[in-house]
């Protein structure tokens, strides 16, 4: 009886022939190795590597679906968020496909492998073949072996020195690679079974070689090659097919996935979002001047983080400006009453000093000098009086128009006569004639004597007061009697104008050109509150220098 040894299955041949067919092979050892084109699956624990078509063309799809997703412009958070949603199921999506993939046609290769490799070593070790083989008996013994093939029929080959023999019409074949037949000639001392897949012309192939032996001491296991290899070559076209089907079916099976995924992805990104838009609807409301708006926060996530840090910001904010608006009621308050309180001694002052100018001439010079001069402040501070008070009004928003349907250029008239501005030499009014507006004519007043008395004061002659609508014939002098929707008024002088740094600031309250004048000539108000009358009337007044030399100053009142 043949004796086993481990790694080595060796049977002697009926009747204790001295010599025969036999297959010595590594029992779980095969030895197994690629054509460089794809993977190799040895059975048991050999060398495996394969053929990584399928793999390659996925991953390349995959880059360049990512490479796409980067083109994407993304638009809002919302959209970014379902698409990263999107982009971790389908790395999922596609990392399990991978594997089950691999996986699958592991399992599918390697059964078709290990069956086909299986049932040939079993009918080649039933042969009985003298040696030297004969053709003819050859062929008809491997026609025998391509009958009987599993899982499905072989193309069967011999070869012995030069002989070749075959099942089919041609004596060898050329998918048999030149690899495998070294491997199968290799260990003339242990000859092994070994198997290759390859692809030739888009077909893929199993390729078996098993050398035949035979015995040299009966009862031992002590066997030697003969020299006679045969080989078996089996197509895998249906195991490609099943392979390919597992892909088609992989590739189908994504996009629905990756539509129910995005049920999900809308609903976490909506209770993401949610937080957000109440964050920015709080901002839209704190805009717009409620400071008491909060967002109700909930939740120790990073979004209930920032609400909590939005209402007390939001909090500090609120007490900031409220001590600001209660800080700002007190000095228009305080400013309100200095000025009444001052109102009826100022109006003593005043009735004193107009009986101190009558009699200053009957005074000495040094005398009459310090009463013209205290008679002169307390104009001015009478002045400053009624600025504060007017400016308060306005910041208190008690300021009121009392309109009337007027003449503009007799409005102008009498600003210009009242304050004995009627030199030519010093003032030209280029009045457009015929012009009604509606305006609060003490207000108008205010705007057109602070504006011609600036001009005098700080320009230089001549200045020029001109009236017209906008829109209309301005004729001589710029006036115009045409019909228009805006009212103009334009002030201008001849003077050095203003320095562009200045230009931004000449409506703001006590400002000064000059910071090194201790004093201004005026209240430091005119222009401020030239400004708020224009307002009242739904108007602008702008300030420029004339390409010419000079400012001018503009105001536009709709009719």
């Amino acid at each position: 009886m043949p004796r086993e040894e481990p790694g080595r299955d060796t049977r002697g041949l009926p009747g204790g022939t001295p010599y025969g067919t036999g297959n010595a092979y590594g029992s779980g050892t095969g030895d197994t190795y690629g054509t460089g084109t794809g993977d190799t699956y040895g059975s048991g624990g050999g060398e495996t590597s394969g053929r990584g078509n399928g793999n390659g063309e996925a991953a390349g799809r995959g880059r360049a679906a990512r490479r796409g997703r980067l083109r994407l412009r993304p638009f809002g958070l919302r959209t970014r968020l379902v698409l990263a949603f999107l982009l971790v199921a389908a790395v999922g999506c596609g990392t399990t496909a991978a594997l089950t993939y691999r996986a699958a046609r592991s399992a599918i290769l390697e059964q078709t492998q290990n069956t086909a490799v299986s049932a040939f070593r079993d009918q080649v070790d039933d042969l009985v073949v003298p040696l030297p083989p004969d053709e003819d008996s050859l062929r008809d013994t491997l026609l025998n072996l391509a009958g009987k093939g599993k899982p499905r029929p072989w193309r069967v080959y011999a070869e012995y020195g030069s002989l070749r023999v075959s099942s089919t019409d041609r004596p060898t074949s050329s998918v048999i690679t030149p690899e495998l037949r070294a491997r199968a000639h290799a260990r003339r001392d242990t000859p092994r079974t070994s198997f290759q897949r390859v692809v030739k012309n888009g077909v893929p192939y199993l390729t078996i070689a098993i050398p035949a032996v035979f015995i040299t001491r009966v009862g031992e296991e002590a066997a030697q090659p003969t020299g006679l290899v045969f080989y078996a070559v089996m197509e895998l076209r249906e195991e490609e097919a099943n392979v390919e089907a597992m892909v088609t079916a992989a590739r189908d099976g994504a996009l629905p996935a990756l539509a129910i995924a995005l049920v999900p992805a809308l609903i976490a990104s909506r209770g993401v979002l949610r937080p957000v838009r109440e964050l920015r609807r709080a901002a839209h409301s704190m805009g717009r001047g409620r400071l008491d708006t909060r967002i109700h926060a909930k939740g120790s996530d990073e979004l209930a983080d920032l609400a909590r840090t939005f209402n007390e910001s939001a909090a500090e904010l609120e007490r900031s400006v409220t001590e600001l608006r209660r800080a700002e009621a007190r000095a228009r308050r305080f400013a309100s009453d200095v000025s009444h309180e001052l109102r009826t001694p100022l109006a003593g002052m005043l009735a004193v000093t107009e009986v101190l100018d009558e009699d200053a001439e009957g005074l000495d010079s040094d005398t009459a000098r310090a009463v013209r001069l205290i008679s002169a402040e307390t104009v001015k501070l009478a002045v400053l009086v009624e600025d504060l008070m007017e400016i308060s009004r306005f910041d208190a928003r008690a300021a009121e128009l009392h309109t009337d349907e007027v003449d503009v250029a007799d409005c102008v008239r009498k600003t210009l006569i009242s304050r004995r501005w009627t030199d030519p030499g010093q003032v030209h009014a280029a009045l457009g004639e015929g012009i009604r507006a509606r305006l609060d004519p003490r207000r108008f007043d205010v705007v057109v004597a602070n504006l011609v008395g600036n001009a005098l004061r700080h320009g230089r002659p001549l200045v020029t007061v001109r009236v017209y609508t906008d829109g209309g014939d301005e004729g001589d002098g710029g006036a115009g009697t045409g019909e228009a929707g805006v009212l103009v008024v334009q002030v201008s002088d001849r003077g050095p104008g203003i320095h562009p740094d200045v230009l931004p600031h000449v409506f703001e309250r006590f400002y000064k050109a000059d910071p090194a004048r201790a004093r201004s000539a005026g209240s430091g108000l005119g222009l401020a509150i030239t400004q708020e009358n224009v307002r009242l009337h739904g108007g602008t007044v702008e300030a420029a220098n004339h390409p010419a030399g000079g400012a001018v100053f503009t105001v536009r009142i709709p009719l």
